[in-house]
């Protein structure tokens, strides 16, 4: 049984150097992700979420990406991962297509229209992401 004065007083120590620098990176992920989806938005009418996934797609260079595996490559959780790529599909930006040796396996892959939007977006990307990083000031 733990001790509520000691649960309390660990509760109320000021932070550690290691919780001060995990401060310091969730301050900057949520600057530089509200930058990033603000700018992509704007210019291209895509998500961060959207331009995450096309991103794996074209640095896996392959035909087709296993939906389990683009899941365990990118930073979104199953659920939004999947609706990331509905909207892509919607949008005719990437194509589903069920294994034919798995019926329990799903293949995304880049149309051409995906490979046009992703080649517009990513100078966007890349340099948000640049002038962001080091100076990340919120976003309001």
């Amino acid at each position: 049984m733990s001790n509520p004065a000691v649960t309390s007083a660990r509760r109320n120590e000021a932070p550690t150097e290691l919780v001060g620098q995990w401060r310091e990176l969730l301050g900057r992920h949520a600057a530089v992700s509200c930058a990033l989806e603000k700018a992509l938005q704007k210019d291209h009418e895509i998500g961060l979420s959207e331009f995450e996934t096309l991103d794996r797609l074209v640095d896996a260079a392959c035909q087709k990406y296993r939906m389990t595996e683009l899941s365990q490559d990118i930073y979104l959780s199953q659920s939004a991962l999947s609706r990331a790529v509905a909207r892509l599909e919607r949008d005719g930006l990437v194509e589903r297509s069920m294994c034919d040796l798995d019926r329990r396996a799903i293949f995304v892959q880049l149309t051409d229209k995906g490979r046009e939007v992703y080649d517009r977006a990513l100078p966007t990307h890349r340099s948000v992401l640049a002038d962001s990083w080091d100076s990340p000031t919120g976003c309001p």
